[in-house]
C-alpha cells in the first residue's frame, strides 16, 4: 500500500505508484532541458515512498542524479548548437545587444562554475542552466564537472530530507523554497549590477 503523500505532492501519487523509477527518471530528465515538468517535486515524492518502504531510496537517488546531469547536457548541447546565432538574430528586440551579451559570457565564464553548480536549486534556472552554458560558449568538461556537482548536492539533499521527513516534507519544503527565492533574488541583484558595471567600465574606456 502506498503512503498518502502530503500537500503539493498528492497529485503525483498516481504517476509514482504505476511508474516508480521510470517516473523519477522521466521527469527529471525532461525538466533539466527546459521542458517544464516538476522534476524536484517527484524527486521528493520518491524519497517520501522510499521512507514509507514503497521505493529504494539509493535507486532513487542514483537514477535522479544520472538524469539530471544527462538532462542537462542535453540542454547544452541545444545550448551550444543553436543558442547563440539565435541570441544575436532575436536578442536585440528584449535589449539584448551583441555588446550585451559578451558582457554575460565572460560574466558565465568567470563564474559559471558556481552558477551551474547553484542552480540545481532554484526554480527556472534548474531548467535553463544547461541552455545557458551551452549559449555562452562554457567549455563542456567544466560544465559536465559543475553540473554533476549540483546534481549530486540538489539529490542528496532532497531525496534525504524525504526519506526522513516523510509527510512533514510539505512545511519543510515550504521553508526552503521561501529562502531560496531570497538567494535567487539576491544573486540577480548581483549579476545585473556585475554586469552593468562591465558595461560602464567599457563606455568609459571608449
Amino acid at each position: 500500500m502506498a503512503p498518502p503523500l502530503p500537500g503539493p505532492l498528492a497529485h503525483l501519487a498516481p504517476l509514482l505508484g504505476h511508474y516508480g523509477y521510470w517516473a523519477v527518471g522521466a521527469v527529471v530528465f525532461v525538466e533539466d532541458f527546459g521542458v517544464p515538468a516538476p522534476g524536484e517535486t517527484i524527486l521528493i515524492a520518491a524519497g517520501v515512498y522510499a521512507g514509507a518502504g514503497r521505493l529504494n531510496i539509493v535507486a532513487v537517488a542514483v537514477i535522479a542524479f544520472a538524469a539530471a546531469v544527462l538532462g542537462d547536457n542535453v540542454g547544452y548541447l541545444i545550448g551550444r548548437s543553436g543558442g547563440r546565432a539565435f541570441v544575436h538574430r532575436w536578442g536585440r528586440y528584449v535589449f539584448l545587444t551583441p555588446k550585451r551579451f559578451r558582457a554575460a559570457e565572460e560574466f558565465f565564464t568567470r563564474h559559471g562554475g558556481k552558477i551551474v553548480t547553484i542552480a540545481r536549486f532554484v526554480e527556472g534556472l534548474r531548467q535553463a542552466n544547461g541552455i545557458i552554458a551551452g549559449t555562452t560558449g562554457m567549455p563542456w568538461r567544466r560544465f559536465l564537472a559543475f553540473n554533476a556537482l549540483g546534481a549530486a548536492l540538489w539529490v542528496g539533499l532532497w531525496a534525504t530530507l524525504a526519506y526522513f521527513a516523510g509527510a512533514h516534507i510539505g512545511e519543510i519544503y515550504d521553508e526552503i523554497t521561501r529562502y531560496q527565492l531570497y538567494a535567487f533574488l539576491a544573486l540577480g541583484v548581483l549579476a545585473a549590477a556585475f554586469v552593468a558595471r562591465r558595461l560602464l567600465r567599457r563606455r568609459h574606456r571608449q
